[in-house]
């Protein structure tokens, strides 16, 4: 006997059919929900298919889909139980080998069973908890990051609008002091309303780390920007009154930024990957977390070629007959957040290491990986081209280094 239980997983509940061996479905399919009655109701029902089964214990297979599942998964996990999470695209094929068009959850669930017969699918390797906190931390960081960076062009659009002379006094708009400072000053109005000596003051106080002098110079370009404004009046006090809210929101995320960023930086210090990857040249700290966040447990690979396809930059080769595509892109099916940090690392690595060159000599962060791309470049290949070779040749240089758990050597 090798019994099976296919669960197509849908948001709250799963409908769950069971297999007693190959061609041999056992009872009808139903529904059970995901919380603590409906699941206690499956493990009577998995008990139930392994006596049935001689005192053989049922695999659960089950798709992949997005956070529905994950109840389910730590159910089986505190019950001891053998599980299977496949890519929906797996999935999706062997339904389609049908020739009938039904789509049901129940057929779905059948359909898993008979999958689980059809190919040698792996028990899911379970990640360690670590990497899943590092995970979720820097993807929730990504998140805000894109709506930071959203709200700042609502900002810049705004202050368009009500001051655009300000974004001229200091050195970053976005540095903390400076929207301070544009939240207490948000027009030229409010400006030149008070003293230079009260401006110099209240520069001083949001930024105690430079020196007076600093403060007044601030305080005068201030001053000067006001005069200089278009916008001396502002008739909309809708703009100012959003022009404050989305001031105080773009410090909200920074904050929140700032927190998250601590919080990944002492949880992968803890994980040994962590500074490994960082010895590759080009690799920073918030680029290595994502790397061994997103690529989890390297024994998950038993070939370079997998940790490839699972970044989705292998490409997407075409032949029939004949004909053979000239133009192969790369499949993206694999983890996109990984494929966007590989590709920072190969910009960071080929790029110049100095601010300015003073010779025409070529000093990369990466040498071995600067010199594989003007290869590239060399043989005719595009500027994308070259880089998704690069990606390649790097997560090949990841592979090696996770499996020996040794540093890079950047031998030119």
């Amino acid at each position: 006997m090798n019994p099976v239980i296919g669960l197509d997983v849908s948001k709250g509940e799963s409908q769950v059919q069971a297999f007693l061996d190959k061609g041999k479905p056992y009872r009808k399919s139903f529904s059970i929900k995901h919380n603590r009655e409906g699941l206690e109701t499956f493990l009577a029902f998995l008990q139930e298919v392994e006596q049935a089964a001689q005192g053989q214990p049922p695999s659960v297979v089950l798709e992949s889909t997005g956070h529905y599942h994950l109840p389910v998964i730590q159910f089986l996990e505190d019950q001891k139980y053998v599980y299977i999470v496949i890519n929906p695209l797996i999935s999706h094929r062997a339904k389609s080998s049908s020739l009938r068009k039904v789509k049901t959850d129940a057929v779905d669930a059948y359909h898993l069973c008979e999958l689980y017969y059809k190919e040698e699918l792996e028990p899911y390797k379970k990640r360690g908890i670590q990497l899943l906190n590092l995970r979720n931390l820097t993807r929730q960081q990504e998140t805000i990051a894109e709506v930071s960076a959203n709200t700042k062009l609502q900002l810049h659009s705004l202050l368009d609008q009500v001051f655009p002379e300000y974004r001229g006094v200091f050195g970053s708009l976005y540095s903390k002091v400076s929207l301070l400072t544009l939240q207490a000053f948000p027009t030229s109005e409010a400006v030149l309303q008070v003293d230079e000596s009260e401006l110099v003051e209240k520069i001083a106080s949001l930024c105690k780390s430079r020196s007076e002098r600093w403060a007044i110079e601030k305080a005068q370009k201030l001053r000067e920007a006001a005069l200089r404004n278009p916008f001396q009046t502002n008739l909309y006090e809708s703009h100012i009154f959003n022009l404050e809210m989305l001031t105080n929101i773009v410090l909200q995320y920074q904050e929140h930024l700032s927190n998250i960023a601590t919080e990944i930086d002492a949880l992968a210090k803890e994980i040994e990957e962590y500074q490994i990857i960082q010895s590759i040249p080009g690799i920073g700290e918030k680029i290595a977390a994502t790397i061994i966040s997103e690529i989890g447990e390297i024994d998950r690979f038993n070939h370079p070629k997998k940790l490839v396809a699972f970044a989705g930059v292998d490409p997407s080769v075409y032949s029939s007959g004949k004909f053979t595509a000239s133009v192969n892109r790369i499949t993206k099916r694999g983890s996109s957040r990984l494929r966007h940090a590989l590709f920072m690392a190969v910009q960071c690595g080929i790029r110049d290491s100095r601010k300015q060159k003073t010779t025409d000599e070529i000093i990369a962060r990466n040498k071995r990986l600067r010199e594989f791309y003007d290869k590239k470049r060399e043989e005719g290949k595009p500027f994308r081209v070259a880089v998704i070779a690069c990606v390649n040749k790097l997560l090949h240089w990841i592979y090696a280094l996770l499996k020996s758990k040794t540093p890079f050597q950047d031998i030119a």
